[in-house]
């Protein structure tokens, strides 16, 4: 028996229907990655199967300048130890050699060093010579020009200890980095519209006084890309121009300045919606370098912002105020942002559909309009407030007054009112 023929047509049919239908794109789920750069500006990177370990003890300051406090001094230690104890037992062999040690020699010979008589007393003699305390109990003769040098090879190898270990202590506890700690960028950074143009912005502050000369920022977008050919860079790291890219990108630091990206063709963020930003797996990284006015040390100071740091459609408050004749800075609200009317499109989008742009713009004016009216409102309904506020002070007090009394004299029948 043939199958009885459907009297809708194909076309209309249900399933026919659903595959025209517009789909709406399906945006995969971020998978968590571990970021290039820490907010602390520290670098994720470890470095594994160095086979050539020997090319660090050719420059064995910088090893010791990078190394942790706890090994620094560990090694600053053991190092003066062991000088000690290496040339206190070349002053014992110098004084048994010379038979100073033997306790049955005549007291008219002299010694090659005086009051030595045993290890103890070798190595502390060592240590005044090499620290040149000199407390007059031991001193050197010349009966001996071993102990002349020996005490020369110990005043020359404890100068080289002492310039070497010292001035790396001093390395470490001046380094670039610790000038860093007082440069700040905002927790978030945002994306919204300026000047007709869709923009990315941080802000950038420094809290001493004295400045960073020749302060610069530069923005890097590291992500994982593939090339046509199929290689797979898992760090490509693209350079992202400032808005002050024509002046050298050089910036005056002397308040905390919202450094700003335009998004156009040439940036990395142009082709991305405000959905498909959260679903990507990119990192912007912050590079701010300058010369530390106080010391002449060139100082860089380091942050990064994935996505979920990236917020769509916010702006910065304002933190710069005057007062009475001075600028002020309220660095409580460094970090602080405003929500703002911002097309949740990309860049492209806008490029390719200005009317979008313009409709924002009606929108944002629209709101401020509204926003105006509203405090222009609070503020009517105040200053009425306090008018009438006032108007029954004023009633009051005319209630309070003392009333008037008449009195009725028999003479004349005259009325004399008494207050």
């Amino acid at each position: 028996m043939l199958a009885r023929k459907s009297i809708i047509p194909e076309e209309f049919a249900l399933p026919a229907l659903a595959s025209r239908m517009p789909r709406k794109p399906v945006f995969r789920d971020r998978v968590n990655k571990a970021r290039f750069i820490a907010k602390n500006g520290s670098c994720n990177l470890a470095h594994k199967n160095i086979r050539e370990q020997g090319r660090f003890l050719q420059d064995v300051f910088t090893t010791l300048v990078d190394l942790k406090w706890r090994f620094t001094l560990v090694i600053f230690t053991m190092t003066f130890l062991c000088s000690w104890l290496l040339f206190g037992m070349g002053w014992w062999l110098v004084a048994f050699a010379h038979g100073d040690l033997d306790p049955h020699r005549g007291s008219g010979i002299d010694k090659c060093v005086t009051a030595v008589t045993s290890f103890t007393s070798a190595f502390l003699f060592s240590i005044e010579v090499q620290v040149t305390i000199g407390f007059g109990g031991r001193m050197i003769t010349e009966q001996c020009t071993a102990a002349i040098t020996v005490l020369i090879l110990q005043n020359i190898a404890g100068l080289i200890i002492n310039a070497v270990m010292l001035g790396c202590i001093f390395m470490k506890t001046a380094q670039s980095h610790r000038r860093a700690e007082t440069l700040i960028f905002s927790r978030h950074a945002v994306i919204a519209v300026r000047n007709n143009r869709l923009c990315f912005m941080i802000r950038v502050g420094d809290l001493r006084k004295s400045m960073i000369i020749g302060a610069s920022v530069r923005l890097q977008v590291v992500r994982k890309t593939t090339t046509p050919e199929g290689e797979v860079i898992p760090i490509h790291q693209i350079e992202v121009p400032t808005e002050s890219a024509v002046a050298g990108n050089n910036i005056f630091l002397l308040s905390p300045l919202v450094i700003c990206h335009v998004i156009d063709k040439n940036s990395p963020l142009y082709d991305l919606s405000a959905m498909e930003l959260q679903c990507s797996d990119l990192e912007v990284i912050v590079i701010l370098e300058g010369v530390v006015e106080t010391t002449g040390i060139t100082t860089q100071a380091r942050t990064s912002y994935v996505t979920e740091e990236i917020q769509w459609g916010h702006r910065f408050v304002p933190i710069v105020t005057e007062e009475e004749g001075v600028y002020s800075v309220d660095y409580s609200k460094f970090g602080n942002t405003v929500k703002v009317v911002t097309p949740r499109c990309s860049a492209q989008e806008l490029d390719e559909k200005p009317s979008i742009l313009i409709q924002t713009l009606q929108k944002s004016e629209l709101s401020h309009q509204n926003s105006l009216r509203k405090r222009n409102s609070m503020r009517r309904n105040n200053s009425m407030r306090k008018v009438n506020a006032t108007t029954g002070m004023r009633r009051n007090n005319s209630s309070l007054a003392v009333p008037k009394v008449q009195f009725f004299t028999p003479e004349g029948n005259q009325n004399v009112a008494v207050t």
